[in-house]
């Protein structure tokens, strides 16, 4: 079976934009959460993103003309440019990656997901065309250019009865005024003569088509189709039509857009995509990774998850399903079980064929991840059930060849809400009580897809020194019926653990589960 290390990582969280200010911040048992204040004062603690993507510039115009980088900066959403950082990073931990990921033509791979994708562009973008909605209908539903309106507003007696017609917004109560007016505004544009009159117009515009050579043709025709759009404008004196008004960047940030970057600036040429397994994407691209390695279609994976930063709508989103914490207070995995805290980032690895890449002189990172163990719940979309964690780390110590009282060290996936019991619970019916056990969203929150890459990454850089990073849990902390179930976690001071074999769990939501099993390299 061929072996695989990691060669190269990189990390945006919160506090940290680069791998080796993750590592130095995680040397503090600190708590890495800030204030929100997404919708004004608010009681909400997140983790926000350190970056600047102004810091991959210099990287990006030595290899690419003058204007790739603008292009990104103005197209691209922030996990994608996270991403682009984190990958800028990953191949500077060993020399010479770059043009080996590029050598190695369809060799080379990149499987990037996300949690949540490019949400700020989505909500922006559906603001904006919310209100140029609104601007179109109310145009368009005033008597003066609406003879439907205008003639049931003289004789509302002789409209018919069987359609219902909406109130009117000058009939509303104050508060129900934005309501009633949109419904006010659609009904009549629909009902509009001369907003048919003008979409006529536009289609015969809309109909022009290429002519002589494709490409001066095609120049020829936009600009010709701009012209006579302008003059329609001018001559209604309309607003421009709602789907002008949409961004095509909402398209260029589609979920694959990190690994579809990435492949294109590292001029990778092998199969790019982005698996989405909420909070367990980490843990299934790197499955993914090992599986095309060891069936020999890769030597090399780019793999990783990236997120938005907290928003008011996912901020909004977890306090509606009841698992964030709303109190301004840092809420600990493991201890009153309060609710977990939104973060936003990425975390990105370079995975290669141990063999191959230790004989082109690169030297492998942390540990060695040797199985994947990856099951679905099948039962609840948010509450993790017993059997489904169960089933990915007994897949994952099986297919490690690694029996549980190896184990040294455990991550856990424990998002401060009840569920983290469970896991415990869970946890103890497979290992024994001597195994140390870590849990890090109090640390930099729960960053969907990337906080898996962020906890997995700070387990192989502390098992690698042979010290595991603190976490903010103090001793006397722990839920009373967790400390009946295990005693020994990583608390607010390092702790020193054997060279070993490790485990992580990540559970995402829809009861998709992903246990990483991992040892320590021989000559350590």
């Amino acid at each position: 079976m061929r072996r695989v290390g990691v060669f190269g990582w990189g990390i945006v969280a919160p506090k940290s934009p680069d791998v080796d200010t993750f590592a130095r911040n995680l040397e503090r048992s600190e708590s890495w959460l800030s204030p929100f204040n997404g919708f004004g004062p608010d009681c909400f603690l997140v983790g926000m993103p350190e970056f600047s993507f102004a810091a991959c510039k210099p990287w990006i115009d030595e290899r690419f003309p003058p204007n790739r980088f603008p292009q990104l900066e103005e197209k691209m959403d922030l996990p994608t440019q996270f991403a682009i950082g984190a990958f800028i990073q990953a191949l500077g931990q060993n020399p010479g990656l770059e043009q080996e990921l590029e050598r190695l033509g369809t060799e080379a791979h990149v499987y990037v997901g996300t949690g949540l994708g490019a949400l700020a562009r989505v909500s922006d973008t559906a603001i904006h065309l919310y209100h140029a909605q609104r601007r179109w209908n109310r145009f368009w539903a005033q008597p003066e250019r609406n003879r439907a309106l205008a003639e049931y507003l003289a004789h509302p007696e002789q409209f018919d009865p069987t359609i219902a017609v909406p109130q009117s917004p000058d009939e509303t109560p104050p508060d129900e005024v934005e309501v009633a007016e949109d419904r006010w505004w659609e009904f009549w544009t629909e009902r509009s003569a001369e907003l048919a009159e003008y979409l006529a117009e536009l289609r015969e515009i809309e109909a022009l088509s290429v002519e002589g050579p494709v490409e001066t043709g095609k120049i020829a025709l936009i600009k010709e189709k701009q012209r006579r759009r302008q003059r329609l404008q001018r001559k209604w004196g309309a607003p421009n039509p709602p789907w002008h008004e949409v961004s095509p960047n909402v398209l260029w940030n589609i979920h694959n857009s990190a690994a579809a970057q990435i492949s294109m600036l590292g001029r990778i040429h092998g199969l790019a995509f982005a698996p989405v397994a909420a909070c367990s994407t980490f843990g299934v691209t790197l499955k993914l990774a090992i599986d095309a390695i060891r069936r020999g279609e890769a030597k090399a994976v780019v793999l990783g998850a990236s997120d938005p930063p907290p928003l008011p709508m996912t901020v909004g989103a977890f306090y509606g399903a009841r698992v964030i914490a709303a109190d301004g207070q840092v809420s600990k995995p493991l201890t009153t079980l309060r609710g977990t805290h939104v973060a936003g980032g990425a975390a990105i690895w370079i995975l290669g064929d141990l063999e191959h890449m230790t004989g082109l002189g690169f030297e492998p990172l942390g540990l060695e991840p040797v199985a994947v163990g990856v099951s679905s719940d099948a039962e609840h979309i948010i509450t993790p059930s017993k059997e489904g964690p169960e089933r990915a780390i007994r897949q994952a110590l099986e297919a490690a060849g690694v029996g549980p009282e190896e184990i040294v060290t455990w991550d856990l996936h424990a998002t401060a809400t009840p569920g983290d019991y469970l896991e415990v619970e869970n946890l103890r019916r497979i290992l024994p009580e001597d195994v140390v056990v870590s849990a890090r969203k109090g640390t930099f929150g729960h960053g969907m897809g990337a906080s898996g890459g962020w906890e997995l990454t700070a387990q192989y850089l502390g098992a690698a020194r042979g010290a595991l990073y603190p976490t903010p849990l103090g001793q006397g902390e722990l839920h009373e019926e967790i400390a009946l179930r295990h005693r020994k976690f990583v608390f607010d001071s390092a702790c020193r653990v054997p060279a070993g074999w490790t485990g992580k769990l990540s559970m995402g939501v829809g009861g998709v589960n992903a246990c990483v099993v991992s040892r320590s390299w021989p000559s350590e």
